[in-house]
């Protein structure tokens, strides 16, 4: 049964993050942190690495299409190896309820924010 509920989490993530760009994060962490009794942590670091191949795979389609700004994805991705670390650093050093509600209130603001846009649009 576990094997299946990961398949199926993995089918979301991966559905969420080709056609919106973000979005597995959002599924795998709560999933991997509530259903399977992953520690927020370890959920959110299992997320990221999960997340690698849906990336490059996303990645792949995209520069063959001409829609990847390279120069902007290798400015980013710089900032992006850095901002890991802090957070890394920010999210080991928090207790574990500390870290899972601040992971919850990143999600209302992000469905926030979408709500707003959509709106605005």
């Amino acid at each position: 049964m576990t094997v299946v509920l990961v398949i199926f989490v993995g089918l979301a993530g991966g559905v969420l993050a080709g056609t919106f760009g973000v979005g597995g994060g959002i599924v795998f962490v709560p999933t991997l942190a509530l259903v399977l009794g992953l520690t927020q942590l370890h959920a959110q670091a299992t997320s990221l690495l999960a997340i690698l191949p849906t990336a490059a795979v996303g990645t792949w389609r995209q520069v063959r299409l001409g829609n990847v700004d390279v120069r902007a994805a290798i400015t980013i991705g710089a900032g992006s190896i850095l901002g890991v670390l802090g957070g890394y650093l920010v999210a080991s050093s928090l207790p574990e309820h500390a870290l899972r509600r601040l992971f919850g209130a990143f999600l209302v603001a992000t469905a926030l924010q979408l709500g707003w846009r959509v709106r605005q649009s």
